[in-house]
C-alpha cells in the first residue's frame, strides 16, 4: 500500500489534531479544577460577607439607640447652657456696674479730698485773718 502525498497530509492533518484535542483536554480539566477553586472560595467569602453584614446591622442599630439616647440626655442639657449664657451676661453687667460705682465713689473721694484740702486752707486763711486782724496795725 502506497501512501499519496494528500493521504500523507491528511494523516498528519488528524495526528496534529488528535494532539491538539489531546493538549486542550488538559487545559480544559485544569481549568475546571481552578473553577471549582473559586466557586469554593467564592462561597466561603459570601458566608463570611453575610456573617459580617448581620453583625454590621446590629452594631449599625445598637449606634441608633446609643445616638437617640444621647440626643435625648443633650436636649436635657439645653436649659442649662441657656441659664449659663444668661448668668454670664448678669456676671458681665454686674462687673460693669461695679466698675461704675468703684469710678463714682473714686471721683467723689477726690472730690472729697479737694474739699478737705480747701477747707484746711480756707481755716488757715481765717487763722492768719483773725491773728492779724487782733494785732494792732502800726
Amino acid at each position: 500500500m502506497v501512501l499519496t502525498f494528500g493521504q500523507l497530509a491528511g494523516l498528519i492533518a488528524a495526528g496534529a489534531f488528535l494532539i491538539l484535542v489531546i493538549a486542550l483536554c488538559f487545559v480544559l480539566r485544569g481549568l475546571i479544577k481552578t473553577l471549582e477553586e473559586t466557586t469554593k472560595s467564592i462561597s466561603s467569602v459570601t458566608e463570611d460577607v453575610n456573617a459580617i453584614s448581620k453583625e454590621l446591622e446590629q452594631l449599625v442599630n445598637k449606634t441608633n439607640t446609643l445616638m437617640d439616647d444621647v440626643n435625648k440626655k443633650s436636649e436635657k442639657l439645653d436649659p442649662l447652657f441657656d441659664t449659663m449664657a444668661e448668668l454670664s451676661e448678669s456676671v458681665s453687667d454686674l462687673n460693669a456696674a461695679s466698675r461704675n460705682v468703684a469710678e463714682r465713689v473714686s471721683g467723689s473721694a477726690k472730690a472729697a479730698s479737694q474739699a478737705s484740702m480747701a477747707f484746711k486752707i480756707g481755716r488757715q486763711a481765717l487763722k492768719f485773718y483773725n491773728k492779724h486782724k487782733k494785732s494792732p496795725v502800726d
